[in-house]
């Protein structure tokens, strides 16, 4: 019976292939498990409003006013910037600071309106393939406020086209969030210097 050698750098090849495999297959059944964890949480749905004029609300608006997701932070100067595609998606840009004094970082993601024909329920994602719930839950006629959020509540954004605004107006627009049943105690104010 003859011995055969195997090459060393096949096993390590074929050994690394294996285990990329098993990586990927492990990241994706968690990423699937999260996904369908979270699409089934029942919550009561939030009103959104009944129609937004697309390229009316495209363009400029600060944060001022959050329920911040990870990345959003202790960020400092945050913006979202609203850009219509040619397609009738959403070009959307996160931009924010970490300190003063610091150069912009940014995000970049879509926005997919839903087709229930008022605009105000979107699909916006990050990266491929997730998609999250993005709805537009109050829009004054003026085009100067908003405020997004989520049916969970677990993420608030409250924004205006002017950086810094009255505090009468903000203490205003942080009530209809609380209202419609955001944690006022997870509501963090972003800085504007």
């Amino acid at each position: 019976m003859t011995k055969v050698n195997v090459d060393p750098v096949a096993r390590s090849w074929r050994k690394q292939r294996h285990m990329n495999i098993l990586v990927k297959a492990v990241f994706g059944g968690i990423l699937s498990m999260s996904l369908l964890a979270c699409s089934t949480t029942p919550s009561v749905p939030v009103p959104t409003v009944t129609s937004v004029d697309l390229p009316r609300f495209m363009g400029d608006w600060y944060v001022v006013a959050t329920i911040p997701t990870w990345i959003e932070q202790e960020a400092l100067n945050p913006l979202e910037q609203y850009a219509l595609n040619a397609d009738g998606s959403v070009a959307t840009t996160f931009s924010y600071r970490r300190n003063i004094g610091d150069k912009m970082r940014s995000m970049r993601m879509t926005g997919f309106v839903k087709g229930d024909g008022s605009n105000a329920i979107w699909a916006m994602q990050p990266f491929w393939p997730v998609r999250a719930e993005y709805l537009v839950v109050f829009l004054d006629e003026t085009y100067e406020y908003t405020i997004v959020g989520r049916t969970k509540r677990d993420y608030l954004w409250v924004m205006a086209r002017q950086p810094n605004i009255d505090a009468g107006k903000l203490g205003e627009l942080v009530e209809v969030a609380v209202d419609m049943g955001y944690d006022r105690s997870k509501i963090k104010f972003p800085e504007h210097p």
